[in-house]
């Protein structure tokens, strides 16, 4: 069973310590292709959080339906206007299933590395494999594991330093492939602190587990916005389809 990192305490101010991420320019481009990719059919949000992408999703007419392990998570999801457009089932999304098939499934955020072993993120993909529809489209935003900027004998690596938020990565040795983030947010008069384990993936590992569930690759870019996929890129948006 993938770990529970987000709890009541993180759950009750992960909107508040995570305006970044809901920022228009950042949500809407997101929506945008996922809507393109859904056209008239469902979708499915593995690992939903607290709606950030979903609700608006499903206000352009995409009928949503999200997952996710943690119920204080999908609580503040209920707690927002147009919840109850949104389907929601409490479950590991490595090997929940819900009802029906879709056109469309797609992890935002990094969030397939909440699956922290290979096996769960394998088996992640034969799931959504076996939700989607012939033809359908399963799309997942990451970063690119950025080991390349680890000076020799160091392993933590700042990502963001700013007033509101300090935040660095933590690589563990050994083969496993896993890094712990360490977040601190400064919210009016109090700090707070989270910590998650994660395992980093590679974009060609991604590939090899999307052929082993039957999918095979459609389009990879660098971001939301579809530009080209480099060597020089930080990040992926990249989109795996059932062969119809």
């Amino acid at each position: 069973m993938p770990e529970i990192h987000f709890d009541e305490r993180v759950a009750a101010s992960y909107d508040a310590a995570s305006t970044a991420m809901f920022d228009p320019a950042v949500v809407e481009p997101a929506v945008d292709l996922l809507a393109e990719l859904a056209s008239d059919g469902a979708a499915l949000e593995l690992g939903v959080g607290t709606g950030r992408i979903a609700l608006p999703l499903s206000e352009r007419g995409v009928p949503v339906h999200g997952l996710d392990i943690s119920p204080p998570m999908l609580e503040q999801l209920r707690a927002k206007p147009g919840a109850e457009r949104v389907g929601l089932t409490v479950g590991d999304f490595a090997t929940t299933r819900v009802d029906g098939t879709f056109r469309l499934a797609y992890l935002a955020y990094d969030t397939i590395g909440n699956l922290a072993t290979q096996d769960e993120q394998v088996a992640c993909f034969q799931n959504v494999a076996d939700h989607l529809e012939p033809g359908g489209c399963f799309l997942i935003e990451c970063v690119v594991p950025d080991l390349r900027r680890l000076p020799p004998g160091e392993s933590v690596r700042a990502f963001d330093v700013t007033p509101p938020h300090l935040g660095f990565d933590e690589y563990e040795p050994g083969d496993g492939q896993i890094l712990w983030s360490h977040h601190y947010w400064v919210l009016g008069e109090r700090v707070e602190r989270f910590s998650g384990r994660y395992r980093y993936v590679w974009p060609s590992e991604l590939d090899l587990m999307a052929r082993l569930a039957g999918l095979r690759l459609r389009d990879r870019w660098s971001d939301w916005h579809r530009a080209p996929f480099t060597i020089e890129s930080t990040s992926h948006v990249s989109v795996w389809e059932k062969p119809a």
